[in-house]
């Protein structure tokens, strides 16, 4: 069976709300092709691909920003609006799932938008699929992490009470079927902005990123590679980059 194909682009250092319209750009895209299906219009003239849902898969590095899921609480921000001003960090209430959670530099953030309807219907699932690119993406800079029972994202020691740290938060909307935002992977990210909001809106528990857990900095090019790669392997796709199309 042939594998589904995935578009990637790297958007390099790119503000929020410029990233949020690129995908619903690309999302729109899709649900009008699939609009379109179930209407059963005549697509006389054009190619299979032209009226077919594209999958693409998206990597940026925000400035400073938090971002507020649609059950986050406001309350989970322990700083305000002019104190937020003056250390240049911006702030939007997004349409997807999850809490508050922190973007910025050295940080990756990667959107899949993909039609979940060509691999499965299961937003559970895909969101444990995620996390698992991220777990073997840190097994191979040889840390040991896993998932914390109810809440989503990625975690080290998370059955160590007191030593709970989170490296990646996560957060989807889907639209029949057709996926945006995604996860947010500490590399070198500067944790001290986690001190202003109670990350993911949970109590009493350590954010950390890749640079805190092995002592040194790591090039976000490398873990850029080998997250595509083992985006790849756990969602069976091929990967192909834009530039190249």
């Amino acid at each position: 069976m042939e594998k589904q194909k995935v578009w990637f682009r790297d958007l390099g250092k790119m503000d929020y709300q410029a990233a949020w319209d690129y995908q619903d750009v690309l999302l729109k895209k899709n649900l009008a092709v699939k609009a379109n299906a179930l209407a059963g219009e005549n697509t006389d003239g054009e190619t299979a691909e032209q009226v077919a849902t594209q999958h693409h898969l998206l990597f940026v590095e925000h400035p400073p920003v938090y971002t507020l899921g649609k059950s986050g609480k406001m309350e989970h921000v322990l700083i305000n609006e002019q104190e937020r001003r003056q250390r240049g960090i911006e702030f939007f209430q997004t349409n997807r799932g999850g809490d508050i959670t922190f973007h910025g530099p050295q940080q990756i953030v990667g959107y899949p938008i993909l039609d979940l309807e060509k691999f499965y219907t299961d937003i559970g699932r895909y969101l444990r699929e995620l996390e698992e690119v991220i777990i073997l993406t840190l097994a191979e800079y040889g840390i040991v992490a896993g998932r914390s029972p109810g809440e989503t994202g990625v975690w080290i020691d998370a059955q160590t009470k007191g030593k709970e740290r989170k490296i990646c938060a996560m957060g989807v909307r889907c639209s029949r079927w057709v996926t945006m935002h995604g996860f947010a992977f500490n590399v070198n990210t500067d944790l001290s902005y986690f001190n202003y909001i109670i990350p993911c809106g949970i109590q009493n528990k350590k954010v950390t990123s890749l640079k805190e857990e092995l002592g040194r900095k790591v090039p976000l090019d490398e873990v850029k590679e080998k997250l595509k790669r083992n985006f790849e392997n756990v969602f069976r796709v091929d990967i192909l980059d834009e530039a190249t199309e």
